[in-house]
């Protein structure tokens, strides 16, 4: 014990252990930087990217440039962009954080589910559980980002309305009076004050909720802030104002769920702990959607601002697309390497020291993404800010009446063949098509990697009926029911029972509940969100077989014979829900005939029926009313169109009321067969089953029913008035009956092999 080996180390390594700590210091902290997560003085150089992106945009084109008519100053002239910049930026947080909240993330630390299997969210079972970190954090986010893009909205709808006017941002009277006028009465300030409005409505309710389900409503009202945007764009005055409108719509969308889901990333990196993978791979699905958006968006609006390969090279404006471009393709490689490589690494198990540097390595890519799509935000306002080659052009042609109410020439005279070659694409309803068959496709091979079958019908039926979607949109159909009521009421009654009928037929809903697997965390993803809403007291209005019945007969009236129609042609927003609305009514109608989704109730085969009939006479009674109609609907739109072809608007429109009889009544009649048809298949396939359940138990039942008329025989022969007094009880192996009511056969013929059998038949 006189040598001590273990103190010996310590005092004589004592200088040397002192430096050490001081320069691996420093290594710890670099480390630490990201392998955490991002820390949060780093977030800002997001929105300092941002800010460069948009200041180097306007130097390249000279788009803040002084003007030399009507200059509103420097501070409106560079403000102007830079609050656009922090506006784009903090809506497009607020709906990532709000996407992140409601399909995401679990929003209780440690979630419970139900024991009965069923799982009801949101219950109060859950109402005091710990909020999980990263929930937590998403809310606070999107309030801060809510409160952000409220006043930058405000700041952008007064510096927009300084440099349309030319005149200095000034408190004065004069100025705020023209302002209350500019904001009331032009489209630019009515669209920007809406903007306002909106951002207002959902900070206010982000503060207040925390209810998964409620939270879908401020989302809601944040995207509708897209549509104004879209509106009051390059695209109001391109000559394809239909599909630049759209696009750029469309373009708004996929960047602020891109975006606001990075910048979310970025925020709760580093709470979120063990669900990052989950995490990734779930904004990883959204995403390729996301990325897909902005790429075929951002392709469409640059083809119709920029119409040759002369400009898109040798101007500024064409130069800042190829950058912007150049960016995206940047931003989609590492989101493929995110999807290929860091997620299944961080989801198979790595060990410690493998998993620090997979999860630092990951962290380094997502800020990097966060920083080029701060950049390229910048880039995308600066463009907004610039004029596009072709509006230098100036158009000295006057405009055609048919151009003044549809916006397009008027198409050439209608022929069969014209049916099927003019075409004018509306990019959101294609849009759709193709993500709802990537989905559906999706759905299809996860079943496939399973095992499990799935229909071809149901899978043809889905995709003839998002074709012709596509076609009633984009077709002739579209082309000419923007001039003609005849082609107008074609197009109205393929929404209403072609294409859904097919789409019916897809059962979209059944494929993703068994594709989808559910979640155990606690979160809603696509199938609880569906079941949420097939179980819901909405639902169960909407989808009751008498409320969609009489939604869609009653809708033809209720649109026709209202201002809703001359609403729905004149303007691009009411034509869209138009479109929206006959398709959802027809799709919900035909579900509850003859779908196969599961749907809170349906009627019974002879009361489906029997609506059918009812809304075939309705369908005929519009039909005969619009061909006996004197007056004109819509007259000041059909009337003006000025075309030197066709029919009058009055026979035209006489017309269209055969077409609502003929085209409504064959699809109806259609699906009336086949009510019969699933009638006749469900009482074949219920005389199987009981035929099946007789095998099992030996025809029980049916011995059973032939035991009932033997004792009811027995007990009539026993009270028979030919005997006088009361009746003599007979005996069995000489005792009395069990019961009044035994068969008579088998008490008086106890030996006979038949005495029971007799009676069956």
């Amino acid at each position: 014990m006189v040598q001590d080996n273990g103190r010996v180390p310590p005092v004589e390594s004592a200088p040397a252990a002192s430096p050490r700590p001081d320069t691996t210091a420093p290594r710890a902290v670099r480390q630490d930087t990201f392998a955490g997560g991002v820390r949060g003085p780093w977030w800002w150089l997001g929105l300092a990217a941002a800010v460069a992106g948009v200041v180097g945009a306007l130097l390249w084109t000279g788009a803040a440039g002084v003007q030399q008519l009507g200059d509103p100053g420097s501070f409106t002239r560079w403000g102007l962009p830079l609050a656009t910049t922090i506006h784009n930026m903090a809506l497009a947080t607020v709906v990532g954080a709000l996407v992140f909240a409601i399909v995401i993330l679990p929003k209780d630390a440690k979630p419970r589910r139900p024991r009965t299997g069923k799982q009801k969210l949101d219950s109060a079972s859950h109402a005091h559980a710990p909020e999980h970190p990263a929930f937590t954090r998403v809310m606070t986010l999107a309030a801060v980002a809510g409160g952000v893009w409220t006043v930058a909205a405000i700041a952008v709808l007064v510096l927009t309305y300084s440099s349309i006017s030319g005149l200095a941002v000034s408190g004065s009277s004069d100025y705020t009076n023209q302002l209350v006028f500019y904001m009331t009465e032009l489209p630019v300030g009515q669209a920007w004050l809406m903007v306002v409005i909106c951002a207002a409505v959902t900070t206010t309710m982000v503060f207040g909720l925390r209810n998964i389900s409620a939270l879908a409503v401020p989302l809601v009202v944040a995207m509708l802030s897209f549509v104004p945007q879209a509106l009051i764009g390059h695209s109001a005055s391109s000559a394809d104002h239909v599909g630049a409108v759209n696009s750029l719509f469309l373009h708004i969308t996929s960047v602020s769920l891109w975006v606001g889901g990075i910048v979310v990333l970025v925020v709760v990196s580093g709470v979120l702990g063990s669900i990052t993978a989950q995490t990734l791979q779930r904004f990883s699905a959204l995403a390729i959607f996301a990325f897909a958006g902005v790429a075929g968006s951002g392709v469409v609006n640059a083809a119709i601002r920029i119409t040759n390969w002369h400009d898109l090279f040798h101007s500024t404006y064409g130069q800042l697309i190829l950058a912007k471009s150049a960016a995206t393709i940047v931003l989609g490689v590492i989101g493929w390497m995110h999807r290929t490589w860091i997620i299944p690494r961080l989801a198979g198990g790595q060990k410690s020291t493998t998993a620090a540097r997979t999860r630092r390595l990951l962290w380094q890519l997502v800020f990097g993404e966060l920083l080029i799509m701060g950049v390229t935000s910048g880039i995308a306002v600066g463009l907004s800010r610039s004029a596009p080659p072709q509006s230098r052009e100036l158009v000295q042609a006057a405009l055609t009446p048919a151009q003044i109410l549809t916006d397009y020439p008027l198409p050439p005279e209608l022929t069969f063949a014209r049916w099927f070659t003019e075409w004018r694409m509306d990019w959101l309803w294609v849009a759709f098509a193709v993500a709802a068959g990537a989905a559906y496709l999706s759905g299809l091979v996860k079943l496939r990697r399973r095992g499990d079958k799935w229909s071809v019908l149901r899978t043809v039926s889905w995709f003839t009926g998002l074709l012709s979607l596509v076609y009633i949109t984009s077709g002739g159909t579209a082309v000419y029911g923007q001039v003609l009521f005849s082609a107008h009421m074609v197009e109205h009654m393929s929404l209403m029972v072609i294409a859904p009928l097919f789409l019916a037929l897809g059962s979209p809903v059944s494929l993703a509940l068994q594709a989808l697997t559910p979640r155990r965390d606690g979160s809603r993803g696509i199938r609880e969100w569906i079941l949420v809403l097939v179980h819901s007291r909405f639902s169960q209005l909407i989808t009751h077989p008498l409320f969609a019945a009489a939604n869609f007969a009653g809708s033809l009236i209720i649109f026709y014979y209202s201002p809703l129609f001359n609403l729905a042609m004149r303007y691009h927003v009411g034509h869209e829900l138009m479109i929206v609305h006959f398709t959802l009514t027809g799709y919900i109608f035909i579900m509850s005939m003859i779908g196969t989704d599961p749907l809170p109730f349906r009627f019974p085969y002879a009361m489906r029926l029997l609506l059918l009939l009812a809304t075939m006479a309705f369908h005929a009674f519009f039909g005969v009313s619009l061909m006996m109609a004197t007056n004109l609907l819509s007259g000041e739109y059909f009337g003006n169109m000025g075309r030197p072809w066709g029919d009058s608007a009055l026979v035209d429109q006489q017309t269209a009321g055969g077409i609502a009889w003929g085209v409504g009544e064959i699809p109806t009649l259609a699906i009336a067969m086949g009510v019969a048809y699933m009638w006749a298949k469900s009482d074949a396939r219920e005389t199987k089953r009981k035929d099946r359940a007789a095998v099992r138990n030996n025809y029980a039942d049916l011995n059973a029913y032939n035991d009932m008329f033997a004792q009811l025989a027995a007990r009539d022969a026993t009270t028979d008035p030919a005997h006088s007094g009361p009746p003599l009880p007979h005996l069995h192996n000489g005792k009395p009956p069990a019961a009044s009511g035994a068969v008579q056969a088998t008490a008086t013929q106890p030996d006979s092999p038949s005495g029971s059998q007799g009676e069956k038949h």
